[in-house]
């Protein structure tokens, strides 16, 4: 991973910049050049090192979304989580050592294209979804201070 990656990904975890050309904004703090930026996030995306760049709504303000659990045999977990993670409306999923072994986020622009994603999930894979709309939102924020070896 190149120094100008592992800024990207440590310095700008927060306060992304919210102007016409981000991308931009964010060369001219790393003295490196837009084009740059935008080749060195492209790699990063297609190593699987980021999933996206894009902005997080708080939850329900744009749309509906959900925190969803599946309980996954441990040979299947791989191919489910990928199977999961290839909707567009999952922002993420995580293995958690619980019987309920596979966690996602879903965010739809409306609750029925959640039900429907969720239920398409259901089908494909045939295991039960565990949906946990929210109730009470706690901030937590996602981000780390990086350390490289």
């Amino acid at each position: 991973m190149t120094e100008l990656e592992r800024r990207l990904l440590n310095d700008f975890q927060r306060g992304f910049p919210l102007t016409p050309r981000p991308y931009a904004e964010l060369a001219r703090c790393l003295e490196v050049s837009e084009v740059e930026v935008i080749e060195a996030l492209a790699r990063l995306q297609a190593e699987g090192a980021i999933s996206r760049v894009g902005p997080v709504f708080a939850p329900n303000r744009v749309g509906a979304s959900t925190l969803a659990a599946l309980s996954v045999p441990p040979e299947r977990l791989e191919d489910v989580a990928a199977l999961v993670s290839a909707y567009p409306e999952v922002n993420h999923n995580y293995e958690r050592e619980h019987s309920h072994n596979l966690w996602f986020v879903v965010t739809a622009e409306s609750r029925d294209r959640l039900a429907a994603v969720l239920a398409e999930i259901e089908a494909r894979t045939g295991l039960a979804v565990l949906d946990l709309p929210l109730e009470e939102q706690f901030h937590i924020d996602l981000g780390f201070d990086l350390r490289w070896h």
